[in-house]
């Protein structure tokens, strides 16, 4: 019985070896196929590839010869030509790898390594450089290119040395002179460009800081040192919106970076103050923004622009209320003596409180320290206007009214001075005589402010009762408003006024 079964098994066990012998000789067959096609596949995308390399369409080139990498492993020229596509693509990083795998299939494929020499000149990596070149140079000593890109490498290793020596000592702007040659040689070297952009903050130039760090973000795999760098200087700079888009970008890196997540905090919060302030001004709602600005204040006290921003919009908010607009712009305007847009608000605010030759001061002002401004220009215009206007008739100092004064207001004032000045109310011949000239102003100083066209024309520098102004109006005896003037043919007139 033991006999039969063992010999059963021995029978199953040479059923199972030639099967699995068949099974090798048929995948065997099937590889070989395989293997045919692929290489045909591989030539193909190859092929493609250069076609599409030279049409310009790397990102399509690039996925034709991934597929060739994937196809063969062992052939350097793909990966040599894979590397081609991403340096024209700008990814130098992506290319070292693929230049180093080529140059492991063939060490004597000199063109690699003077390509990625190439590369590391250009990140600033002088010894890994030189030590391409020189390999490069062993091989082929008369090779011009390797030994002209030596020399640089030699050189840009001395610029190196001479520019942290220089920052060592302070000497920042000899550090950004030397580091000027050394981002020639080396642009795709992120330390050299963070050295320059430190210099230039400590020289009080963060416009070129930024145009410095800005490419740095983009050498390094994780730099949220840059992009947080970036935003405090755009925030310091009043650019919030900047400022708020750089640190969103350090949170992306990792969200629980602490600096990054409360920089983010107060960027934040002092963007929607500001954003909400100006949507208060667009609607008209003063006071609410001023509220905003004021807030604004007191989140961010240390950082000069927003203070004077501040008080800037609430030098102008407080012009469309005209109460302590002159004192808020007088203060923003010490804090900022060039700012344009506080000394014409602030004029604005004068000619609100009927101060003309302040208005004109302040204009002219303006004007020296931006002559091309024609908003400048034209209120200026306007103030001038104004002022020669106020010394013959001012209507609004007529009624003792504001210039913001509502038609309601307009008449009570009216039917108060009119009660006042009626000439009924005096004796002696002179009295009478000069009640009469107040009388004929005050009802002047009522037609003209009560009627919406007439009283625009007034602010803007016309007194459509004057016929020297030649714009209509002012018909009868001085200007007198209802065409006949009561005061002739012996003072027959009786006027009362009743409430």
């Amino acid at each position: 019985k033991y006999i039969s079964m063992e010999s059963g098994r021995r029978k199953g066990l040479s059923g199972v070896l030639s099967s699995l012998s068949l099974l090798c000789v048929i995948l065997d067959l099937q590889l070989d196929g395989v293997l045919g096609a692929t290489h045909v596949e591989i030539e193909q995308h190859l092929e493609m590839g250069r076609k599409l390399l030279a049409a310009g369409q790397l990102a399509e080139a690039l996925s034709h010869y991934h597929s060739a990498v994937e196809g063969d492993s062992k052939n350097y020229l793909t990966y040599y030509k894979r590397a081609a596509v991403f340096l024209a693509m700008g990814k130098s990083k992506s290319a070292l790898p693929d230049l180093t795998r080529a140059i492991q299939l063939k060490p004597d494929f000199l063109a690699a390594r003077l390509q990625r020499g190439n590369i590391f000149l250009k990140q600033g990596n002088t010894q890994e450089a030189r030590e391409d070149f020189e390999a490069v140079l062993q091989r082929s000593p008369d090779q011009d290119e390797a030994q002209n890109q030596l020399m640089r490498a030699n050189e840009l290793e001395e610029l190196q040395e001479e520019a942290h020596a220089a920052h060592h000592r302070g000497d920042y702007s000899t550090t950004i002179t030397v580091l000027d040659r050394v981002v020639e040689l080396s642009p795709w070297d992120p330390e050299s460009r963070e050295l320059r952009a430190e210099c230039y903050i400590r020289l009080g130039d963060p416009r070129k800081a930024i145009q410095d760090l800005t490419p740095t973000t983009r050498l390094r795999n994780d730099n949220r040192g840059a992009f947080l760098k970036l935003s405090t200087l755009h925030y310091d700079l009043g650019e919030h919106q900047e400022s708020l888009g750089h640190v969103r970008e350090c949170l992306k890196l990792d969200q629980d970076d602490k600096e990054c997540l409360s920089r983010y905090k107060q960027v934040k919060k002092l963007s929607k103050q500001l954003d909400s302030a100006e949507e208060h001004i667009q609607e008209e709602r003063y006071q609410d923004a001023i509220d905003k600005y004021e807030s604004v204040m007191r989140t961010e006290p240390n950082v000069l622009y927003y203070t004077n921003k501040a008080k800037e919009r609430i030098c102008f908010c407080l012009v469309k209320m005209p109460a302590m607009a002159i004192d808020i712009c007088s203060e923003a305007h010490q804090r900022d003596p060039r700012n344009i847009n506080i000394l014409r608000d602030r004029a604005e605010a004068f000619i609100l409180n009927q101060d003309y030759e302040k208005a004109v001061e302040d204009y002219q002002e303006a004007r020296e320290f931006d002559m091309e401004n024609n908003e400048i220009r034209e209120g200026l215009e306007r103030a001038q206007k104004l002022l020669k206007l106020s010394r013959k008739r001012d209507y609004y100092k007529i009624l003792g009214v504001n210039r913001s004064a509502n038609k309601q207001e307009i008449i009570k004032a009216y039917r108060k001075l009119a009660q006042q000045w009626h000439p009924d109310n005096f004796r002696e011949e002179s009295e009478k005589k000069e009640a009469e000239k107040r009388f004929i102003d005050i009802a002047s100083a009522k037609e003209v402010l009560t009627d919406p066209e007439m009283r625009q024309k007034f602010d803007s520098g016309e007194d459509p009762l004057d016929p020297e102004s030649q714009q209509g109006g002012g018909q009868g005896g001085q200007g007198w408003p209802f065409h006949f003037n009561p005061f002739e043919s012996g003072g027959n007139y009786h006027f009362k006024f009743h409430h």
